[in-house]
């Protein structure tokens, strides 16, 4: 057998494809196609950072007749919110009071369970039960606010009425215990991450030197998840103060301070339903048209600093995993 190898001689094609040397047209096509991916990349960033820019500038700016003729003060520390009347009054407090009371209501009822299924998650149940559940849990989140409206309204509300005994099905309790639902995804998905990401390390040292799982679970791995599952808290809480159509339906949209104060079977009304509910009864320009931007403003201040908060224990939480 000829075991000599051949002169293989290939096609000019291939001898090309093969050159580690560039051409000048070829350097030239790479340095601008380089350069003209990331000027696109840098202008769709500046694209959506442009538009939330502008959307905060817009509202500030339908606000800012309103903001100048009426008492800031007691728009916000007053509670009177009677827009027909003549003259309108434009006092605030009790849209205020509403959402807390709606927000604060579903993170109680939120938080806990969030927290308690992300450990549950990550550290006790099997990991293809995991891949299950975790998916259909964020699907949830998927679900249109209106579709859990009309089930706090047709069903949640005559079962409270009947079974409760109370006067009205639509309070605060009804919308804050839907608005707890719908956080419920992004809290128990935020959690389980950072709950996971602590690592295998610190459990078996947990293990190692004596403790059980439920107090390695709570009183190591919770406690070094502590930024992240705050960071899942916010986050939720954020979804909560800014829903719409669900306190619009199911909180009764009573502008009122519940008396006593921890009655929460009475109903509220919230700052997302009031402008929601009476944007379109307002006359373009007017002062009531213009004090439902302030109500605006207020919700933009509110939610642009429990961002800046999430993103402060998010950026915890990635210095604590040396990222």
């Amino acid at each position: 057998m000829n075991n000599r190898v051949k002169n293989v001689t290939l096609p000019a094609a291939d001898v090309k494809r093969q050159s580690l040397v560039l051409t000048p047209a070829e350097n030239l096509k790479g340095f601008l196609g380089y350069h003209l991916g990331r000027f696109l990349l840098f202008l769709i960033t500046c694209t959506s950072v442009l538009a939330v820019l502008l959307i905060f500038i817009f509202v500030i700016k339908e606000a800012l007749p309103f903001l100048s003729q009426y008492s800031i003060t007691d728009f916000i520390f007053k509670n009177a919110w009677y827009p027909q009347a003549e003259p309108g009054v434009f006092n605030g407090l009790a849209l205020i009071v509403g959402s807390l009371y709606v927000t604060a209501i579903a993170l109680i009822f939120a938080v806990p369970i969030g927290v308690i299924a992300a450990v549950f998650l990550s550290d006790i149940v099997n990991i293809r039960i995991r891949n299950i559940v975790k998916p259909i849990i964020e699907l949830l989140a998927a679900i249109p606010s209106v579709a859990y409206g009309f089930f706090a309204v047709l069903v949640l509300a005559p079962w409270l009425q009947s079974k409760m005994g109370l006067t009205t099905g639509t309070n605060a309790f009804n919308a804050g215990l839907i608005l707890g639902v719908m956080a419920l995804p992004t809290i128990i998905s935020v959690s389980e991450d950072s709950i996971s990401a602590i690592g295998r390390e610190m459990r078996e040292a947990s293990y190692g030197l004596g403790a059980t799982r439920v107090e390695t679970i709570f009183k190591v791995v919770v406690p070094a998840a502590y930024s992240g599952i705050m960071a899942a808290v916010v986050l939720g809480m954020m979804r909560a103060i800014g829903e719409t159509m669900v306190v619009w339906m199911a909180s009764g949209n009573a502008a009122q301070i519940p008396g006593p104060w921890w009655d929460i079977t009475q109903s509220v009304r919230t700052i997302t339903a009031t402008v929601a509910g009476e944007m379109g009864e307002a006359v373009h320009g007017s002062i009531h048209y213009h004090s439902l931007f302030g109500m605006g403003v207020l919700l933009l201040i509110f939610t642009f600093f429990l961002n800046i908060l999430s993103e402060f224990f998010l950026s915890r939480e990635k210095k604590k995993l040396g990222k």
